[in-house]
């Protein structure tokens, strides 16, 4: 844990907080912090993102509610069912691939409308030093984590045939080994062109034509018009009005109504007497996680085409209902989730100007698929789309994929803000709930919140069971309880990176700031102090 007075940032790798931090001791705000840290973790942690996938900012300047950023890239103006049915291609689309490929990179957008942001906010440092320390480590190179090696080798088989992968990251015909050195030559030159042209480069000038005709010749749907209709776009996030405070998220296409809906139940539940690692909590928050799922997979889809006020679903009513569902002895039905790969990050100045941001490829290394010469490598994130006509998220052309991805933020009755999150697909609101409760319900540190045992219901990487898995840690009553109450139970290692890499910052009204990055990731949580 990290307590300071100044600035703080957390994320999974400790270069990108770094970064921010670097940033923040430079006069920068935490909204061009972030910028560096975004930058920077898509160099340094290529596995879980990149330049060629989707992010989402909250951003909350002292004093006010927070806004949000939708940087969600739509699918191809040729994407569509009939599209894939003359590829050969009609039961679901390809995990892995240029078929994979059929969104727009949203991410850099999401950088530009908040460098918008964070001039109105009086920052001033130009964009190419916001990218300096990206373009860095990826000419000079950066050290293969184990986390990064051993994703490598698990998925080699997949995204080591796709065009551009094994150039990009296996440059010698090898497998980088953890502590060996990973450089990317291509991508800091794309990064030293973006800082000289602008990131609109990225949608409309010659890199958005390098990459859109690279995809083209692989095989993607995605062309230079799709890049140029592109917009980042302000959002209104998604409130939930808690005992504690008002706690935001994103609204669809993103799951962050899950999160809300989820701590909206605990919220509602006796949890007094109980601690963060109690059978009754645990299965309390399962059992909420459940009735999550299920509004999720009756409403949730591209926001053009919801068929309800995603706010409504957290009116009293409609989260007493939910609460009043949960069977406090039982274990509820099946549910359908998904894995993913992602990177949250948070970064709070010395202002009190607030940041919760998160950034995916999806699946690690998303669709394998490097973008010709630029070393961008693309996200898999349409896999998300139905083929199937009539189906909530079926594909059309020119749709935003549902996406798992949600930066929450916390606004409290005491004046404290929060900032935290978690990588992990549909672990996201799981994550968030558990260290969101340990923390301010419970009163565990903010260390301790997110260090201690966790667990996920549904699937991770390379499993297509449904179990309840939990951290070895957790004592064996607890396994042994749970399963008592009709909970399928499975063990995960102690600290296993399938429950997630959560972070969390609290700001208190003094301007003191404590911040935690997980011990399951290769973060850090670093003050400007």
């Amino acid at each position: 844990m990290t307590s300071h007075t100044g600035g703080i940032a957390v994320a999974p790798h400790h270069l990108a907080a770094e970064s921010a931090r670097d940033i923040m001791r430079e006069g920068g705000n935490a909204i061009e912090a972030m910028i560096a840290a975004a930058a920077t973790i898509a160099v340094v942690y290529p596995h879980m993102n990149a330049l060629g996938g989707d992010g989402f900012w909250l951003i909350a300047e002292p004093g006010e509610a927070p806004r949000a950023i939708d940087a969600c890239g739509a699918s191809a103006a040729l994407a569509s069912r009939a599209w894939y049915a003359d590829q050969d291609v009609r039961e679901r689309i390809p995990n892995r691939g240029p078929l994979a490929a059929l969104t727009v990179a949203g991410t850099v957008s999401g950088w530009q409308l908040a460098l918008q942001a964070a001039a109105e906010a009086g920052g001033r440092l130009p964009l190419s030093r916001l990218l300096r320390d990206a373009e860095h480590h990826a000419r000079h190179g950066v050290r293969v984590t184990e986390n990064l090696a051993r994703s490598l080798r698990v998925k080699e088989p997949e995204v080591g045939p796709q065009p551009g992968f094994a150039l990009n990251f296996m440059p010698d015909g090898e497998l980088p080994a953890a502590g060996s050195t990973l450089y990317q030559l291509r991508l800091a030159d794309t990064l030293a062109q973006l800082a000289r042209e602008g990131l609109s480069d990225f949608y409309t000038g010659e890199l958005a034509r390098r990459m859109a005709s690279a995809l083209e010749r692989a095989g993607s749907p995605l062309r230079l018009s799709d890049f140029a209709a592109h917009r980042a776009q302000w959002r209104t996030p998604l409130v939930l009005e808690h005992s504690l405070g008002r706690i935001y998220n994103m609204p669809p296409p993103t799951q962050g109504l899950l999160s809300l809906l989820i701590l909206g139940q605990l919220d509602r539940l006796d949890l007094k007497g109980l601690h963060g690692q109690s059978v009754d909590y645990i299965h309390s928050v399962v059992e909420a996680t459940r009735q999550a799922f299920r509004i999720r997979d009756r409403y949730l889809t591209d926001p053009a085409r919801m068929r309800v006020d995603a706010q409504s679903l957290l009116s009293p009513e409609c989260l007493d209902t939910l609460a009043d569902g949960i069977d406090p002895e039982r274990a509820g039905g099946r549910v359908n989730t998904a894995p993913g790969d992602t990177v949250w990050l948070g970064v709070v100045d010395g202002e009190g100007r607030a940041v919760s941001f998160i950034q995916s490829i999806y699946h690690e290394f998303g669709s394998g698929v490097v973008a010709g010469d630029t070393g961008v490598l693309w996200q898999n994130r349409g896999v998300s789309f139905s083929l199937q006509a009539g189906a909530l998220n079926a594909l059309d052309p020119c749709r935003k994929p549902f996406h798992t991805l949600n930066p929450p933020m916390a606004q409290l009755k005491d004046g404290r803000t929060v900032v935290y999150g978690s990588m992990g697909g549909d672990g996201q609101p799981q994550f968030q709930a558990t260290v969101f409760t340990r923390h301010l319900v419970f009163g565990d540190s903010v260390q301790d919140a997110v260090s201690a045992p966790r667990w996920l219901l549904g699937r991770t990487w390379g499993s297509a069971s449904e179990t309840l898995k939990l951290e070895s840690r957790f004592a064996p009553e607890v396994f042994e309880q749970l399963t008592a109450r009709g909970h399928v139970i499975e063990s995960l290692s102690d600290f296993d990176d399938s429950a997630g890499h959560a972070g969390l910052i609290v700001r208190y009204p003094d301007g003191r700031v404590e911040g935690a990055a997980d011990p399951r990731s290769d973060g850090a949580a670093v003050g400007t102090d």
